[in-house]
């Protein structure tokens, strides 16, 4: 028999009908509707929140907590030398700009840095924040140029109250 929209139908057993609560005692589920006797469950409008254990001191609460988040820690674009071995041409500039351009990154403000993974066998001229120093040694042996442009986001230093 060919499947059509017309004999579409859930595998024998997979599916089962919903309990229908509140429909007398012969049904089983009367009355109380399979809620028990009085308490905060049994009322209509319940619903519990995530963790609450009824007043007890939730499990979250009772570990210990460990750790930090560094909210200044820097965060960098990677780019490997394989990607820009596939992406551009021989003698091609590449900097944050054409790589968004080209697809090779996301648009954002966060600085790139260029990793030594893969081979490269093109002279490119890089600009790029940051160059592992493998990074740097293929792109220069073989004819191109690295070269560092100042970080999109650079920290303040820290100069003392009243200079």
């Amino acid at each position: 028999m060919a499947i059509g929209l017309n004999n579409l139908h859930p595998s024998k057993g997979s599916t089962h009908k919903k309990k229908r609560v509140g429909r007398g005692p012969g049904s089983g589920l009367g009355k109380t509707a399979g809620r028990g006797n009085k308490g905060q469950k049994s009322r209509s409008g319940y619903s519990g929140k995530v963790g609450f254990e009824g007043g007890q001191m939730p499990l979250q609460r009772r570990l210990p907590k460990r750790g930090f988040t560094n909210i200044f820690r820097k965060q960098w674009i990677e780019v490997t030398l394989a990607t820009l071995e596939e992406r551009f041409e021989a003698g091609d500039e590449i900097t944050p700009e054409t790589m968004h351009s080209r697809g090779v990154i996301a648009k954002g403000k966060r600085d790139v840095v260029v990793l030594g993974t893969g081979e490269l066998t093109k002279a490119l001229n890089v600009s790029a924040h940051r160059f592992t120093k493998g990074a740097r040694s293929k792109i220069e042996s073989a004819g191109g140029t690295a070269n560092v442009i100042t970080p999109f986001h650079k920290p303040d230093a820290l100069v003392p109250i009243g200079e």
